[in-house]
């Protein structure tokens, strides 16, 4: 009885506290869409607001039984390019995190299809921890940035070299449907700024990096999106990507990997 207690009383807090560490899960179950915290191979459903106020409604469900979704449903998908050296190559570092944004309806949930189309010739994988806002954030400054951030997820910006290359903008090489894998799920009370990332492609590991190498740390990033965007509980921002990546087909499978989450993996077909 006094854990559930403690539990509720967790649950209801705006935030938790950074030594709590909880795996927040977006789940389709008899036609609805609910959330809750996994414990094992269950899920135990919350009501409320995720970034507000929530508690626990007792109900409990196997994780086998229902369909997981992308974690949130953000009204922006910011992400930070060139954020590690060891994907700089001979470019210099910036002194500024370089922005650029994605479409909410890139986003797609971990199993789901990355659709390739038909133009598209040089598609690349870039695994990334992605922060996940919790409360409103307008002008933060960096000592109280990480008050702002829910949790961490993992995601895939998928990316068409060619087309980054010729277009003006980046408008379809980054932000083409089904470009933003992301999930499986929201954790919260990890040590976000040293956990190891990595991607395999077809199950050969290409990416493999800690976090605590990213030039823009988690507070600089979010400060600096803050000054002049103003984020929103379940925004999410993709902070980069290490070292090099290369070309995926249809047939191929990409998965990421972030310590503490989990696993992100995506299929490849062909589109129409």
């Amino acid at each position: 009885m006094f854990r559930t207690l403690l539990l509720g009383l967790c649950l209801t807090a705006p935030l938790l506290a950074a030594q709590d560490k909880v795996t927040w899960v977006r789940y389709r179950a008899g036609g609805q869409v609910r959330y809750g915290t996994l414990d094992g191979e269950n899920i135990r459903e919350v009501t409320g607001d995720l970034f507000g106020t929530r508690r626990p409604t007792g109900r409990v469900v196997k994780r086998a039984a229902v369909q997981i979704l992308a974690p949130v449903e953000p009204s922006k998908v910011i992400a930070v390019g060139l954020n590690y050296k060891s994907h700089l190559g001979e470019r210099p570092a910036a002194t500024y995190p370089g922005l650029f944004a994605k479409y909410p309806t890139s986003i797609v949930a971990n199993g789901e299809n990355i659709v390739v189309p038909p133009d598209a010739k040089n598609l690349h994988f870039e695994g990334e921890m992605v922060l996940v806002i919790g409360k409103r954030a307008s002008k933060v400054p960096k000592e109280s940035a990480r008050d702002y951030v829910f949790g961490v997820t993992i995601g895939n910006d998928v990316s068409e070299r060619d087309w980054q290359r010729s277009d003006l903008q980046w408008f379809r090489a980054k932000a083409s449907d089904t470009f933003g894998p992301l999930g499986p799920w929201i954790v919260t009370g990890l040590n976000y700024d040293d956990l190891l990332l990595q991607t395999r492609l077809n199950g050969e590991v290409v990416q493999s990096q800690r976090t605590k190498d990213l030039i823009f740390g988690v507070d600089e990033i979010v400060s600096y999106v803050s000054q002049y965007v103003t984020l929103m509980p379940g925004d999410v921002i993709y902070t980069g990507t290490p070292q090099t990546t290369k070309a995926m087909k249809p047939g191929d499978v990409v998965e990421v990997e972030l310590e503490g989450v989990g696993v992100l993996r995506n299929p490849l077909v062909a589109g129409k």
